[in-house]
């Protein structure tokens, strides 16, 4: 048995999930019968379902989400402005919350 990659088994499980969901859609806007219209939409809910799920386990592995590259350290007047910049922020966060 060969070990799949987390990123390729996420990519061919959502192409699996949208052609099925495809599917589940032409049945819907194809066919009057309502038991079939409410299979195809279960179904359809149900892929949604496993897509979402497969979203959060290659999230949990940290797939589309490249690390950050390290800042490098402010310098000089730069460190003056960052500090600047964060005691603004920390101002405007505290008005924001007086004003609800």
């Amino acid at each position: 048995m060969t070990q799949t990659t987390i990123p390729a088994w996420c990519e061919t499980l959502q192409a699996k999930l949208m052609a099925a969901i495809d599917a589940a859609w032409a049945t819907i806007e194809s066919s009057d019968d309502p038991v079939a219209i409410r299979q195809a939409r279960d179904k359809a809910k149900a892929c949604g379902e496993l897509a979402a799920v497969a979203r959060k386990v290659a999230a949990l592995v940290g797939l589309g989400r490249p690390k950050p590259a390290p800042a490098a350290a402010p310098t000089g007047s730069a460190a003056v402005l960052t500090q600047a910049e964060h005691a603004l922020r920390a101002l405007e966060q505290l008005k924001a919350r007086r004003r609800r």
